[in-house]
């Protein structure tokens, strides 16, 4: 059954691909690992075995006996729905099937045949995630085939656990002669391997790049021509040889395999690049990360104050330090300023009581006031 992990990949691959139709060829089938035994068309209780020519996310077209129960049933007028059952086989060997709820909306001869005939079922809901993943696999792979074609894989360590080749060392068949050669590295469109020749006689050759893979383990066989040939810097025995591949005639299951590591490979570049930048949209884990958002919001709004209120206190302290310099200068100044009031109110008596003296003893008698003022003490 499919994961968790690939609903997402499910989603697209319906979104994306809804509309395409895939052609059930016998290598097709075989990378679906379909049991023909176990496909069925199913009606009013009664279902008989049918071959499925194509199918798409939206609709799929049988191929059914025309003198058979099933054609009778199903293309008569207001016939009840219609079932479709496909079977497939899981790597570990056990089946795999489903049903697909259908109504017929058209019915051709088969290749002008009056004894069978095509009917088209237009699904009345979704079909099953197993079903888009399979299809969507394969559609993906053709798709990205045509717009991804110069990606190149260098083999190492890492991309052959990826990628499921057994080692770097392989075999190339140049104009059907068996040579040993290296993987170097690899892509949807061609090769670059590394054997022992002279690159001028290489160059230009028809050739067939043999490539062993595990899990399912199946080897694949991919035509095409050298392109270049150029000598191993320090090797005069050895060549690197571009291998350009016959875009007609590459296996579908080596698309799959390619494709397969570059989406992963994709994966964890943009995994990668979302972890190191704040997510604007994380479906899975919304709130945590709304949770880490407002504990980052609240450590801004905290840092933000205790920055206002220091500023503040700084402030204060200056404005206490100001009113303390004015103070201080305003002491220093009254300070100075009284013993310059003292001399001059000092200088401004002592010419007005020299002054007086004189007058005073030039007075023989004493004034009125006085007079009056000394006979009152004496009384």
């Amino acid at each position: 059954m499919v994961s968790i992990a690939t609903n997402q990949l499910i989603s697209e691959y319906y979104n994306r691909y809804r509309e395409n139709e895939l052609v059930f060829t016998k290598d097709i089938m075989r990378i679906l690992r379909t049991d023909p035994r176990q496909i069925y068309v199913k009606c009013a209780g009664s279902q008989w075995p049918c071959i499925i020519n194509s199918t798409s996310f939206q609709q799929a077209k049988i191929i059914i006996g025309t003198n058979g129960g099933a054609f009778q049933q199903i293309t008569q007028k207001d016939a009840p729905p219609v079932s479709l059952r496909y079977g497939f086989t899981e790597l570990d060997g056990q089946p795999l099937v489903f049903f697909v709820t259908c109504r017929v909306t058209d019915v051709t001869p088969y290749m002008n045949s009056h004894e069978l005939a095509v009917v088209t079922l237009s699904f009345t809901q979704r079909p099953p995630d197993d079903l888009i993943y399979k299809i969507g696999t394969l559609l993906a792979a053709d798709d990205n085939f045509a717009h991804r074609k110069e990606d190149r894989i260098v083999i190492n360590d890492d991309s052959k656990r990826a990628l499921g080749i057994y080692k770097k060392e392989t075999i190339i068949y140049i104009q059907n002669v068996p040579r040993r050669c290296i993987l170097w590295n690899l892509s949807f469109s061609g090769a670059k391997v590394v054997l022992m020749g002279i690159p001028k006689f290489l160059n230009g050759k028809d050739c067939i790049t043999r490539f062993m893979f595990s899990d399912p383990d199946e080897i694949v066989d991919v035509k095409g021509t050298i392109v270049q040939a150029d000598p191993v810097e320090g090797r005069q025995d050895l060549s690197a040889v571009g291998i350009k591949f016959d875009e007609n005639q590459v296996p579908l299951s080596y698309k799959i395999r390619i494709n397969d590591y570059l989406s992963t490979s994709r994966k964890k570049m943009l995994d990668t690049a979302a972890n190191n930048q704040v997510k604007p949209h994380d479906p899975v884990g919304a709130g945590k990360y709304k949770s880490a958002q407002g504990t980052v919001e609240a450590a801004n709004a905290q840092t933000a104050e205790s920055s206002a209120n220091a500023q503040t206190t700084a402030a204060e302290n200056q404005a206490q330090t100001a009113q303390a310099e004015n103070q201080t200068a305003g002491t220093e100044a009254q300070t100075q300023t009284a013993p310059a009031a003292a001399q001059t109110q000092a200088a401004v008596e002592t010419p007005a009581q020299t002054e007086a003296q004189p007058s005073q003893d030039a007075s023989e008698s004493p004034s009125p006031a006085a007079s009056s003022s000394s006979e009152t003490e004496t009384k």
